[in-house]
């Protein structure tokens, strides 16, 4: 293919690409829009651009103005979250963990976090980011009924095995972590406990989740894309039990594991940061009633949805157990074929692999995003039962979302409503 062909091409896929999401129902849980606002300035002149260090202590000149937009970020950030410190260079909610690891835990030390099966990130595997550092995982014990840490059974291995490092979060985020019941414990052992929110920031900020760093977390890291709805790339919070604590994760972010931090998603992240501010609150709250509609609304048309007798969930994530169905590899790919986006899954304790998992997870963030209510959710599920209980062909299917979602193509929640789905042409 010629140079020029294959620009060509790059731009058909990326039009193509655009114009399915338009027309579907987007429902992966770790994705959402950016606002009109903040997108522009991932074109802006920043995206040229270095700056490496602190604000107004850069090892590049040119940094003047940038460095303001740095400085009110992390003041908002630190208002909105009420932290004492925050930092937003990392350029992801991995990377952002990467640092927390460096900061607190040398190879050989034992750290504790869930485990892949009950939910947890890659990050917190022997596979990633942990395993890299060389640590020790000790999964914390499960309570499978009610979907979340067995807190009694945690606080006895937490007094056994005394962690460097309690890490809780998950990729599957049903319920809050019961962190207070587990606060004086970790006090005991000398934990620095650190809290993974990459999925629900935005539940945090709204005030419509759980406050972790209120509830025993000294650390608090995440994504900045997700129930936060900002560009892609990470955040770190921090209430430090001392000084030297954030000093010492401050050096680990950097030169630790952000050399540039993309200034243009910085300044997008000012934007959204600023925008949760006015509507964080509205926004949370809808995304978890829809939800909830969802989830309640996927049970009465016989799906096997998890956590039933706990309201299903308390976050934006549902999780389906689709084992009888075919499974959550079978099911993704049908959905995708009536032009609904979700993803396979494990669910907990399940016997399936990573690949060939028996559940589905989904999100209703992007769909709350783009002004979808409770009504709507209830119309999604009967698409769902179509699908995967009734074997409908999903082309049929397809019909009645495209039609659904072109009544729905406009970002909310955001001081510029825009077309949520368009290909800008800037050449």
């Amino acid at each position: 293919m010629k140079p020029e062909d294959a620009v060509k091409f790059v731009y058909n896929m990326v039009e193509k690409h655009t114009e399915k999401f338009r027309n579907s129902l987007p429902m992966i849980a770790s994705e959402n829009l950016i606002s009109p606002l903040a997108r522009k300035l991932l074109v802006s002149d920043l995206t040229d651009r270095y700056a490496e260090g602190l604000p107004r202590k850069r090892y590049y000149q040119g940094n003047e103005f940038f460095d303001e937009i740095e400085i009110l970020g992390t003041e908002l950030a630190k208002k909105l979250f009420r932290a004492e410190e925050a930092d937003l260079r990392p350029i992801s909610g991995t990377v952002a963990n990467m640092a927390v690891f460096f900061a607190f835990a040398e190879p050989g030390d034992v750290y504790t976090a869930l485990s892949l099966n009950d939910g947890a990130h890659i990050s917190s595997a022997a596979f990633g980011a942990a395993g890299l550092r060389g640590l020790k995982e000790v999964t914390y014990p499960f309570d499978y009924e009610n979907m979340n840490i067995d807190v009694d059974k945690t606080i006895k291995m937490l007094k056994e095995v005394r962690p460097k490092l309690a890490l809780f979060g998950r990729s599957v985020f049903l319920f809050p972590t019961p962190l207070k019941e587990l606060r004086d414990t970790l006090e005991d052992v000398g934990a620095v406990v650190w809290y993974d929110g990459a999925h629900v920031l935005g539940l945090i900020a709204g005030g419509k989740f759980q406050d972790p760093l209120r509830e025993g977390a000294h650390v608090m890291t995440g994504s900045t894309h997700k129930t936060l709805p900002g560009p892609q790339g990470g955040i770190v919070l921090c209430n430090p039990k001392d000084e030297d604590m954030w000093k010492q994760l401050r050096r680990r972010i950097f030169p630790g594991v952000v050399s540039n931090h993309h200034l243009h998603h910085v300044a997008a992240k000012v934007v959204a940061l600023a925008e949760h501010m006015v509507f964080g609150a509205e926004y949370a709250s809808q995304i978890i009633r829809n939800a909830k509609t969802l989830a309640e609304a996927l049970y009465e048309e016989g799906f096997k949805v998890l956590g039933e007798h706990l309201g299903f969930t308390e976050s934006h994530t549902i999780l389906v157990d689709v084992r009888d169905l075919g499974g959550g590899a079978w099911a993704a790919e049908q959905l995708e074929k009536a032009n609904i986006i979700a993803n396979k899954n494990l669910i907990p304790n399940d016997p399936g692999t990573s690949m060939k998992p028996s559940g589905i997870r989904l999100g209703t963030q992007e769909l709350t995003r783009i002004g979808m209510k409770e009504p709507q959710m209830r119309e999604i599920a009967e698409y769902f039962r179509r699908v995967l209980i009734d074997k409908e062909d999903p082309e049929r299917v397809k019909t009645d979302v495209t039609s659904l979602k072109s009544q729905f193509q406009k970002i909310h929640y955001c001081f510029k409503e825009e077309e949520a789905y368009k290909f800008w042409d800037l050449a």
